[in-house]
Order: C-alpha cells, then sequence, then structure tokens
C-alpha cells in the first residue's frame, strides 16, 4: 500500500514538471498542503492566490496572510464582487458554482498576468465523493489542476501532510464563504454577508471553534459544536449573543440545539468542500422538534 508521504511526494514531483503553479489559496488545509507542496517542488516558481470578496470574512483573509508567510510562499490578492452577478445573488442551488467560476476565473487572469500556466486547486479525493458539488463543476470547466484528487488524497491524508509538515492548520475547521449561511432561496444581500460576519466574529471571540449563524430573513441561528454546546448555555454569552446580534440586524436570536451541522441550509444531497458548503433543509420542516 502506497503511504500517505509517497502520495506527497508524488504530488511533488508532479508539480515540479509544471513550469510553475498558481494555487486557489483560502488558508484552509487543502489549499495550504497544496501550496506548501508546490512551494517545496517549485520554490518561488509557486504562487499562493486568494480572491478577496465580501464572502471571505476578513479573520480569513488575515489567516490567509499568515498562513502563506508561515510556508514562505509568494503570496498575491485579487478582489472580485459576487453580488455583481444576479444569479448568485438569487442563491439558488447552483450558488456554489456561479461563486467558483468567478473566483477560479479571477485565478486564471491572475496566472495570465504572471505568466504561469497552470491553475491549482484544494480539491481532494473526499470531495469528489460527496454528492452533488456545483463548485467541482467550475472547476472542471474552466480546467483547474486538483493535484490531490490526482493522486487519491482524500481529507484525512490531508491532515496528515499538514500535521507532519506542523502547519498550523492541520486540524482548522472546514469554514465555507458566508453566502452558505444563508438559505437556498433567500437573497444573497451584502448587509446580510455584513451581519453574519459580524455575528460570527463574536463565537469566534468567545472562543468558540466549530460555528456558523446561519441568517434566515432576520433570524439568526446559532449553531456551535455539540461538545461546545454548554458554553453557548452560558448566561453571560447567551445575553452577550442576544444583545449583540439584534444591534446587528437580526429580529430573533435561536441557538440550534442539533449543534452544529455542515450545510444545514442547503440540499442534502450535497456536503461541505473545499470552498462550498452544501446548501440545506428548511430549518422550520418537520425533522426539527415542535418546540424549536
Amino acid at each position: 500500500m502506497v503511504s500517505v508521504e509517497e502520495r506527497a511526494q508524488s504530488v511533488r514531483d508532479d508539480l515540479a514538471d509544471r513550469d510553475g503553479v498558481l494555487v486557489a489559496f483560502s488558508g484552509g488545509v487543502d489549499s495550504s498542503v497544496v501550496a506548501t507542496l508546490a512551494h517545496e517542488a517549485l520554490g518561488d516558481d509557486a504562487v499562493a492566490c486568494t480572491a478577496k470578496s465580501e464572502t471571505l470574512p476578513e479573520a480569513e483573509l488575515d489567516d490567509a496572510k499568515r498562513v502563506a508567510e508561515e510556508i514562505g510562499i509568494r503570496h498575491e490578492i485579487v478582489e472580485f464582487s459576487e453580488l455583481d452577478d444576479p444569479n448568485f445573488v438569487e442563491n439558488d442551488g447552483d450558488r456554489c458554482y456561479h461563486c467558483r467560476t468567478m473566483r477560479l476565473g479571477k485565478m486564471f487572469d491572475a496566472a495570465e498576468r504572471l505568466d504561469i500556466p497552470v491553475v491549482c486547486d484544494g480539491t481532494n479525493a473526499s470531495d469528489a465523493d460527496s454528492g452533488h458539488r456545483p463548485g467541482l463543476q467550475a472547476v472542471e470547466e474552466l480546467d483547474a489542476y486538483s493535484p490531490l484528487l490526482a493522486h487519491d488524497i482524500d481529507k484525512d491524508d490531508v491532515r496528515e501532510i499538514a500535521d507532519a509538515r506542523d502547519l498550523s492548520v492541520a486540524d482548522k475547521p472546514s469554514m465555507a464563504c458566508l453566502s452558505s449561511r444563508i438559505p437556498t432561496g433567500l437573497e444573497v444581500t451584502e448587509s446580510k454577508l455584513s451581519r453574519v460576519e459580524q455575528a460570527e466574529t463574536l463565537l469566534r471571540q468567545w472562543g468558540f471553534s466549530q460555528f456558523r449563524v446561519r441568517d434566515h430573513d432576520g433570524l439568526a441561528r446559532i449553531e456551535v459544536a455539540r461538545e461546545e454546546l454548554d458554553a453557548a448555555l452560558n448566561p453571560d454569552f447567551v445575553e452577550a449573543a442576544r444583545d449583540h446580534l439584534t444591534d446587528l440586524g437580526f429580529d430573533h436570536v435561536t441557538l440550534d440545539l442539533h449543534g452544529y451541522q455542515t450545510g444545514s441550509v442547503s440540499p442534502e444531497s450535497e456536503s461541505d468542500p473545499a470552498g462550498d458548503e452544501p446548501l440545506v433543509e428548511n430549518v422550520f420542516d418537520s425533522d426539527y422538534p415542535t418546540a424549536e
């Protein structure tokens, strides 16, 4: 059986044969491992590129800058707005497709400007087996290269590679873009994205590690990891969350007693990718306790 490190070496050898690569870089563990292996293989001919937009939390952009510096790879930042595309704003089941198309398009523009022939992303082998993934359709259509997928490296392998290289993001939870907090069918707006980001800043400051604040058109639904539910029921946090989130413009603030669930506002056929988060069921459907 081929070891994880041997597969990582295969990725390095693969990328070393390229004249240069630009890595679509979010600062999450998947893209960080691709960026690390690319930097090991190509040195200065590998570039990490992060696309800044309204759906990227400022804290995630800061983290991407920090991790790129940790890796030692050159880091470029490009800017765009998903809100310029009415198909994205409409927020149907293909929202991730429209987002990824625009985001990767900016990567290819940057690669052309820098005279880099290959654009890589962090799609891994686990992503390819996770159901309806409109974001992956964009990857295929634009012909971005997914070295982790090509060399059969799944999510557990990615974390093992990151841990072996002492990457600070080895255990970082998945963090999909802010638009994933808005249920499918509800329009994505700058004001909604802004209040979600500010609400999640509060949870981060309180020390929660895996969380979401879902925006159900004025109702804030807080999700935290099940092992953190006790902390979310702390009376001081309850008061702070209620006061802070209503100040941000939410009409009601709730805590989901199911705990954090990937894609709890999207089609159940999807699951969380590197950069996509599935869309989910109606928060008010009959699967939820009637007292909720």
